[in-house]
């Protein structure tokens, strides 16, 4: 793909953003293709060299303020005609209910995807803790002279200890999983707000 085809790619997929911004980031990779291009490249290569328009539209949505494409989808919208206005304070009684419904869902849906995360460090903290009490118990079985409960309170440190080892990388895994189903999430949001699509159909 030549220098033209490329940012006419890239243009296309990133022409939900303000006409400022798409003109900063059109003219930084611009930019850079010439000057990989004086310093010997071919245009091709140069141009491969930087990725795909997909995966620097996908990158530069995810770093885009949600609250910019918002402002930018209102200024875009020409005014509403009578009639629009019209059907849209009669419809009201039903679509303003399904917003609030909708936008509830998805708080609810956040805060128990976090819910979760917190319980399942509360447990791996839990697991931690009990294993330092069954140290703490075992010292004091020792000082009692009962054998019996020393060989308990090691095996519980210890069974709580592998437990916590164990858990503490599924709550890591589990953290990591909900971070990257809340960047899918906004990155949808917006893409869908911008107009555009990152990906071929």
């Amino acid at each position: 793909m030549n220098k033209e085809a490329f940012l006419a790619e890239l243009r296309s997929r990133l022409s939900g953003l303000p006409e400022e911004d798409l003109a900063e980031r059109i003219s930084f990779y611009r930019e850079m293709i010439e000057e990989s291009v004086a310093d010997g490249q071919t245009e091709e290569e140069a141009v491969a060299g930087i990725g795909s328009p997909e995966e620097i539209a996908r990158q530069v949505m995810a770093e885009f303020p949600l609250g910019r494409l918002v402002g930018e989808k209102v200024k875009s919208r020409n005014a509403l005609k009578g009639w629009q206005v019209a059907l849209l304070v009669l419809g009201s009684p039903l679509w303003v209910p399904l917003v609030i419904a909708a936008l509830i869902l998805l708080f609810s849906f956040y805060i128990v995807l976090w819910a979760l995360v917190i319980s399942c460090w509360a447990v791996d903290l839990s697991l931690a803790t009990g294993a330092v009490a069954s140290l703490v118990s075992a010292a004091v079985y020792l000082k009692a002279g009962n054998p019996a409960g020393v060989g308990f309170a090691v095996g519980a440190a210890l069974t709580c200890a592998g437990l916590s080892i164990l858990w503490f990388h599924a709550c890591a895994w589990i953290t990591g999983a909900a971070i990257r189903l809340g960047r899918k999430i906004l990155l949808g949001m917006k893409i869908s707000l911008s107009g555009r699509k990152t990906e071929e159909d």
